[in-house]
């Protein structure tokens, strides 16, 4: 009972950062766009995202993604996949099929484009769905000549539109460039051209896992993404907690030789599962919207090995941990998940899968399942095992005590 009511306390008076994330509790988010929103990888680690992050909040998450539609197409559906579904946000990412894969760049798709996304902000608007015009997301175009191509500023207007309606935009096209150009400096060094990397497929237009976490990334910080997880800094010295922003810490034990404590937060890092951090080396979410604090300050010099509920992760010196660390995916073992956080990340990314395969039955009612006389039964099982895999997520992405230790290193 103790550490619930240091969570809700803990959660009551929560920053103004996490306030202002844009998804709120009880929003149901709709993701709406072609096929690269329908291939639902970025859609997912928004979800897996805020789950960790904000696990007092109760969201549903909807893709409603189509491919090869167009801003006009959504206008046609946007009862059946936006409005019917009890939406209260949703992202609106289009451009790519409007101008053909840009074989349809003029002046004449341009305005059915605008006038598309002027209609669908007015029908959020009258709706009272509170809506973010997305630009494109970024092509395999070279970032240093597509900065103002005709994509772009088609873009800028459709986004325009919604904030002169006093709506939300979110630039994807400018932020996953900028992904892209650390990608390209790392790709200038490395010899073998096998090892460079991409953020698309062939064709260029539709993203690989690396690029649809770069979308998801721009997305997020679009949505007002806080920096920090939690931070806690505790003296050696006194066996005590000198802060603790987004965290309670009790228990306090040990002397400037080894120290342990516990922790409780409000909410939890984002980790995705095994080697997704190998996509961070151009895309700065760590240090952006994934920073999870620890600082022990005044332990005597030397090395350390710091343990979370038993599990490892890694040795720092003492002048590190005076300095602060990352902890949100530290790992003495690049094969495990690091802290319990990570584990219960890592748990959460299967039920999100599950829960997405899931739904995905819903899709094929309109187009291969219409004689089918199952199909009620069919799509009632199948909102019942959503409903449930919901509160599987919530419980592996909900908070629990940690139990630090901070020791001598034994290697």
């Amino acid at each position: 009972m103790k550490y619930l009511n240091l969570f809700l306390a803990a959660a009551l008076f929560a920053s103004t950062a996490r306030a202002d994330f844009a998804i709120h509790d009880k929003d149901t988010v709709v993701f709406l766009g072609d096929s690269i929103t329908a291939a639902r990888t970025y859609g997912k680690i928004i979800e897996n995202y805020t789950l960790l992050r904000f696990p007092d909040r109760k969201v549903h998450f909807i893709n409603a993604g189509w491919g090869g539609e167009t801003a006009a197409g959504a206008v046609k559906r946007l009862d059946s996949a936006v409005f019917d579904r009890g939406a209260t946000l949703v992202t609106v990412a289009y451009g790519i099929n409007d101008i053909g894969w840009g074989g349809k760049a003029d002046d004449a798709h341009r305005k059915l484009y605008l006038d598309s996304i002027r209609e669908i902000v007015n029908q959020c608007k009258i709706h009272h769905v509170r809506v973010f015009i997305c630009s494109a997301a970024a092509t395999a175009s070279d970032p240093d000549k597509s900065a103002d191509d005709f994509l772009q500023k088609m873009c800028d207007e459709g986004m325009k539109i919604s904030r002169d309606a006093g709506e939300g935009s979110i630039d994807v096209l400018r932020t996953m460039r900028q992904c892209q150009h650390r990608m390209k400096a790392s790709n200038d060094r490395q010899a073998d051209p096998k090892k460079k990397q991409s953020m698309h497929f062939e064709d260029g237009i539709h993203l690989n896992d690396l690029g649809h976490t770069a979308m998801a990334y721009a997305i997020l910080k679009g949505l007002g993404a806080p920096r920090d997880v939690s931070t806690a800094t505790i003296d050696a010295a006194e066996a005590k907690a000198t802060s603790a922003t987004g965290c309670s810490i009790d228990n306090i034990s040990g002397s400037p030789s080894a120290i342990e404590f516990d922790r409780l937060d409000d909410g939890l890092p984002f980790n995705q599962g095994l080697f997704f951090n190998l996509h961070y080396f151009c895309i700065p979410l760590p240090d952006e919207m994934n920073r999870y604090m620890l600082t022990v300050a005044n332990l005597k010099p030397g090395k350390y090995d710091l343990t979370a509920n038993g599990r490892g992760l890694g040795s720092f010196t003492a002048d590190q941990l005076t300095a602060g660390v990352n902890i949100a995916s530290a790992t003495d073992d690049a094969w495990q998940p690091g802290g319990p956080w990570a584990a219960q990340g890592w748990a959460l990314n299967f039920l999100t899968d599950a829960r997405n395969d899931a739904v995905s039955v819903e899709k094929l009612k309109n187009e291969y399942l219409t004689t089918n006389p199952n199909t009620p039964e069919i799509l009632e099982q199948v909102a019942a095992i959503n409903e449930r895999l919901e509160v599987a997520q919530r419980a592996v992405a909900m908070p629990v005590v940690y139990h630090f230790i901070v020791r001598p290193s034994s290697k």
